[in-house]
C-alpha cells in the first residue's frame, strides 16, 4: 500500500519555500481608474532565466481529475517562474517540493486552495501537474519562453510514489 501524502490549506506562510500565493486578502490595495478599481500590486515576481527570454501570458483548459491518485511525476523550470491563476471559483491541488536538482520526495507538500488564490512556483521549485479534482478549471498562465530547455522532468520510482487524496 502506498503512503499519504497529506493535503493541506494554502497559506502564503506555508507556500513560501515554493513560491507566492496571488490573492487578495492580506494584501494592501490602492485606487486606480478613476477610484473605480483597487489594484493589489506585485503579488508575485515573475522570474527569467537565460538571454533572450520574457515573459508570456497563456490559457489552459484543465479537465477534472479521478481521485485519489499517485504522484508519480514531477517537473521543474529552471528558467523561469511559473504562475497559475483560476479564472474559475473552485479549489484546486498543488504539490510541490523544494528547488534543488533532484526533487527531495520526503520533502514533498500538498496544498489545496480556497478558491480564489493562484499559486506562483519560484524558479527551480519541483511540482506535480496542477490537479483539478472537484471541477474542470480554466487557468491564466503566467511564465516564461525563449531559448533553453525551460521543462526538466523526473519520473518517481513506483516504490517511492505517494498516494494523494482529497481532504
Amino acid at each position: 500500500m502506498l503512503d499519504a501524502l497529506r493535503v493541506q490549506p494554502l497559506t502564503s506562510s506555508g507556500f513560501a519555500p515554493f513560491g507566492d500565493v496571488v490573492e487578495f486578502e492580506g494584501h494592501d490595495s490602492f485606487p486606480i481608474n478613476k477610484g473605480m478599481a483597487d489594484r493589489y500590486h506585485a503579488l508575485a515576481d515573475v522570474e527569467l532565466g537565460g538571454e533572450q527570454a520574457h515573459a508570456i501570458i497563456s490559457l489552459v483548459d484543465s479537465r477534472e481529475f479521478d481521485m485519489p491518485r499517485k504522484v508519480d511525476h514531477l517537473e521543474y523550470h529552471p528558467l523561469g517562474s511559473q504562475a497559475f491563476l483560476p479564472l474559475d471559483a473552485n479549489p484546486f491541488i498543488v504539490v510541490v517540493a523544494p528547488a534543488a536538482n533532484e526533487p527531495d520526495l520526503g520533502k514533498l507538500a500538498a496544498f489545496v486552495t480556497n478558491g480564489r488564490q493562484g499559486i506562483n512556483y519560484r524558479l527551480g521549485t519541483w511540482h506535480h501537474v496542477l490537479l483539478t479534482p472537484y471541477a474542470a478549471m480554466r487557468f491564466i498562465c503566467v511564465d516564461r519562453t525563449g531559448p533553453g530547455d525551460n521543462c526538466i522532468d523526473f519520473f518517481i520510482p513506483e516504490s517511492d510514489q505517494l498516494l494523494l487524496e482529497l481532504p
